[in-house]
């Protein structure tokens, strides 16, 4: 086990309320890297694999940019370019809706649920990278960050 300290060279925090807060900012980004990689082997960036997997969850039902916007892991992705960049790759589909002009659905394409199903396929090379812990440990870091958010 590598310390925050050790990975960071630094030696102490003012208090653990700074270490922690330290460590999950560092670890976000550790984690981040990680799947970033992953993705990379498909084609596709993090943003646009939450997008994806959004709109799987809408089995075969429309999302607006809106909805896809409030789910997002990253409340600053650019909804509208991220779409755009699928739908070259014609993993998803934008139409008009009918009663509203302004209004848009997103749907997932068969190619982009085809990518979904080979990126699940090999999440177990991602999930590796965490199997230093137990499943009871991450259940329980699981409900101490839920606990944490409030």
């Amino acid at each position: 086990m590598v310390k925050l300290e050790e990975e960071i060279k630094q030696k102490s925090f003012s208090n653990p309320y700074h270490k922690l807060i330290v460590n999950i900012l560092y670890t976000g980004s550790w984690m981040n890297l990680l799947n970033a990689k992953h993705l990379k082997n498909f084609g596709i960036t993090l943003p646009q694999y939450n997008v994806l997997r959004i709109l799987r969850g809408q089995h075969n039902v429309p999302a607006s940019v809106n909805l896809i916007s409030e789910r997002m892991l990253d409340k600053a992705s650019n909804v509208s370019r991220i779409l755009d960049k699928l739908i070259v790759k014609e993993h998803v589909v934008k139409k008009t809706r009918s009663d509203d002009r302004r209004g848009v659905d997103v749907k997932i394409t068969k190619k982009g649920l085809k990518l979904l199903a080979e990126i699940d396929r090999h999440k177990e090379e991602l999930e590796g990278s965490f199997k230093t812990l137990s499943k009871a440990e991450a259940g329980h870091l699981n409900e101490l960050l839920d606990k944490l958010r409030g």
